[in-house]
């Protein structure tokens, strides 16, 4: 029987206008928070991060769809992974609460394989 293969994973992060209206104390938390949502999917069980791409230097305001405002690629063992990893951005307070991430930014996982090119 052939091992399961993992998932390639694009995960599509936008930051929305909630953030940009901010005060720069409740941002810096947020950023915090973003932090604490991004080490927390490199840190989950069989999780191989690739590495990322922001696009902040010529993408300016908010994004609320492609093209978004930062990317992260990995290999995820499965598909509920995936979920724990995007769950993050509802269960990840920001400061001191009440919000959490999800107020603030979105995600999107874009679920696939690896492209094998033959030479």
């Amino acid at each position: 029987m052939e091992a399961k293969k993992s998932l390639r994973v694009l995960f599509c992060m936008g930051i929305n206008q909630n953030f940009f209206d901010a005060e720069p104390a409740e941002a810096k938390a947020v950023w915090a928070a973003f932090g604490e949502m991004w080490n927390g999917i490199h840190d989950l069980p069989g999780v191989h991060v690739f590495g990322n791409l922001d696009d902040d230097q010529s993408m300016v305001g908010p994004s609320a769809g492609w093209p978004w405002t930062t990317y992260l690629l990995a290999d995820v063992p499965d598909i509920e992974t995936v979920h724990a990893a995007c769950n993050l951005f509802r269960t990840t307070v920001v400061g001191e609460g009440p919000y959490k991430l999800w107020k603030y930014c979105k995600v999107e996982a874009r679920v696939g394989r690896e492209l094998i090119i033959q030479r």
